[in-house]
């Protein structure tokens, strides 16, 4: 499926795929990332984990919570990171649901190519939120996902968010 964007866009969103033919993973980097730099899509560092936009996202709002240390296993994944992945999911949903009002999300992982991971050798876990009707006519028949929200204002709404349940 296609995704559509502004011509406006295409800067931004080449500056991110240099970033990423530079580097030998681009969760590994975000790892350094500022939270605040418009250069980053990650919402919210926490000990173990980190969670990010998709800078390709299925829906406005598709967030991924990383581990900070490089593996592509999940069963290698810790108790203590596995906990973390949890808990930060349960939070990214609560924050999605104030920004968003979803009507229902999708949460997952793809481990592996031939199940669909575009990114393989570091596990993430996706949480995407759903509206009732959010398939139209322009996946279906045009094979192109419109995406109305611009990813920067998504982040700061997400920032703030995450601001006022963790009450920072």
């Amino acid at each position: 499926m296609e995704k559509l964007w502004s011509p406006w866009r295409s800067q931004y969103i080449q500056s991110f795929k240099e970033a990423k033919k530079k580097s030998n993973c681009i969760f590994c980097d975000a790892v350094s990332e500022d939270i605040f730099s418009d250069d980053s899509l990650v919402v919210r560092k926490a000990k173990l984990t980190f969670t990010v936009l998709n800078l390709y996202p299925y829906n406005n709002g598709h967030l991924m919570i990383v581990p900070n240390r490089h593996l592509n296993d999940f069963q290698n994944l810790t108790a203590e990171e596995n906990a973390e992945i949890m808990s930060e999911l349960q939070l990214a949903q609560k924050c999605l649901s104030i920004v968003s009002r979803p009507d229902g999300f999708n949460i997952g992982a793809n481990i592996g190519k031939s199940s669909g991971a575009g990114i393989d050798d570091h596990i993430h876990f996706h949480i995407v939120p759903r509206w009732n009707g959010d398939t139209n006519f322009m996946p279906v028949l045009g094979e192109a996902k419109v995406l109305s929200q611009d990813l920067l204002n998504t982040k700061k709404e997400l920032i703030r968010a995450y601001e006022s349940v963790l009450n920072l």
